[in-house]
């Protein structure tokens, strides 16, 4: 799969790139109410959330489908790293003792089955911290470049959560500043924010990069929380 390649190749280089992604790390950890001891971290990268919490932890159980992030992910005695893809339909499988919050921030937003993926969630009978990327991240971007949006828009992630969690839902706009467009351009390649998924040939690349009117990119985070 193309999105596991291209977070792989980038492990090295993530932390340097992934800027909102620590951000929305950030807000998913200051929203929570009280002081989970047994988290369930899916799509944890290269440890953001893990990094951020600050109480005494019994269990951190931290999942995802890249090796490479795995390796850079913090060690512990009660860290335990797996790896395993969200979009295999093994995948719930593999998840073994309690929990008592579930946490994803930022990648949901690549399951290819959502309603499958929030189901099987809703299973573990476990507070969640969600945070899924929508169709307005890159907004101005797609729109100059004439493409559809490559995410789900807000209302179908609220719709399809919905139907498994009652929760609060937020939607958070953040904006990131760069000094030139081939600054940008490099961020979008090495943050992970794209999946990388490459629909424009280099060429028309080029071309966006001299007519895109603006110094920065737009995001949507939807946050879902119970």
């Amino acid at each position: 799969m193309r999105v596991k390649q291209e977070f792989s190749r980038s492990a090295s280089e993530y932390e340097q790139y992934s800027i909102i992604q620590q951000q929305v790390a950030q807000k998913l950890v200051d929203d929570i109410m009280e002081f989970p001891t047994k988290i369930l971290d899916i799509g944890c990268g290269s440890g953001a959330v893990n990094k951020l919490v600050s109480w005494d932890l019994e269990r951190y159980t931290a999942i995802d489908f890249s090796q490479s992030m795995l390796d850079i992910h913090p060690k512990a005695k009660n860290i335990t790293c797996k790896l395993a893809d969200f979009n295999s339909s093994s995948f719930f499988d593999t998840i073994d003792g309690d929990h008592n919050r579930v946490i994803s921030a930022s990648a949901l937003q690549w399951a290819i089955d959502l309603d499958y993926v929030l189901k099987e969630i809703a299973k573990l009978k476990t507070p969640v911290s969600l945070a899924i990327f929508t169709c307005k991240t890159f907004k101005s971007m797609y729109e100059c470049a004439e493409l559809e949006p490559m995410l789900r828009c807000s209302d179908e992630i609220i719709a399809t959560a919905k139907k498994h969690f009652d929760a609060e839902y937020e939607l958070v706009e953040y904006t990131l500043k760069f000094d030139t467009p081939r600054d940008m351009f490099r961020y979008i390649k090495k943050s992970g924010v794209s999946g990388g998924r490459r629909v424009l040939s280099y060429k028309q690349t080029k071309q966006l990069m001299q007519a895109y009117p603006l110094d920065y990119l737009e995001f949507e985070v939807l946050f879902i929380q119970n």
